[in-house]
């Protein structure tokens, strides 16, 4: 009898043993959340009533921020990526929608680096109608036209030092269905392990909190300067500040609940 109590008690704890070196089941989902918040600098965005300064030393407030964000994909600490699907991997990030943040499901497991797109795939732009639902449906404020696409990035406000005292940047092109056109779609990748990995479990929700800051988008590649390039639309100048734009995202932190 004491034998088999003894084999009994073995099996349990190497059963428990495996259980905690592995606790994920890849089987099942856990809930991801995706936190852009919106920055200037070390500053908070505050529509309207905030004043800042670009790298050309000019003055400036926002008065509208809008970004697609798609195609997303996170890659495991194993190596393993994670696509997630295609109809559910498409977000509007609105600075005046506070609940605007993407909230996902995907396999249990850790996750070292997230990838995205800041605008709208070629495919997904050239889709039938049908295809495009939700934040895809077609409005005066986030699409041009079937040959230039959405509008991927949007940023609006005033600026004494702008020609009309106020600055727009309209931003899109996906590189054209019927001529061919710019191509501002660009790819950002984040890695967490600096700043905590995503560990992702059913019946929990992990946040990934990233900085966008808006700061960026008037320096990086190529200084933006408001006396010259104030309406920037569909046009080559917009490579620049898609350019800028793409360098604009860094992980702060996750929370693991």
């Amino acid at each position: 009898m004491k034998t088999i109590f003894c084999l009994i008690f073995l099996i349990v704890s190497l059963t428990a043993c495996k259980k905690d070196s592995n606790p994920y089941d890849a089987n099942f989902r856990g809930s991801l959340g995706l936190e852009f918040d919106n920055v200037v600098g070390t500053e908070d965005l505050k529509f309207n009533t905030g004043s800042y300064t670009n790298a050309s030393g000019e003055t400036f407030t926002v008065g509208s921020l809008r970004y697609y964000i798609s195609n997303i994909r996170l890659t495991g600490t194993n190596g393993a990526d994670y696509t997630v699907p295609q109809d559910s991997s498409y977000f509007f990030i609105d600075e005046s929608n506070e609940n605007s943040m993407p909230l996902i499901k995907i396999p249990e497991g850790e996750y070292k680096s997230i990838n995205f797109i800041v605008g709208v795939d070629s495919l997904r732009s050239t889709m039938d109608l049908s295809e495009r639902t939700g934040v895809l449906v077609p409005t005066i404020a986030n699409y041009m036209n079937e040959n230039n696409g959405y509008i991927f990035f949007s940023l609006e406000g005033d600026s004494p030092e702008a020609p009309q005292g106020r600055y727009d940047f309209e931003i899109g092109g996906y590189g054209g269905k019927t001529s061919p056109t710019i191509n501002n779609i660009k790819e950002v990748t984040l890695d967490l392990s600096d700043r905590g990995i995503a560990k992702i479990r059913e019946g929990h929700e992990t946040v990934i909190h990233m900085l966008v800051d808006i700061a960026k988008v008037f320096t990086g590649t190529q200084n933006i300067s408001l006396v010259t390039n104030s309406i920037v639309l569909f046009e080559p100048f917009s490579v620049n500040i898609a350019n800028n734009y793409a360098l604009m995202f860094t992980h702060d932190h996750t929370h693991n609940e």
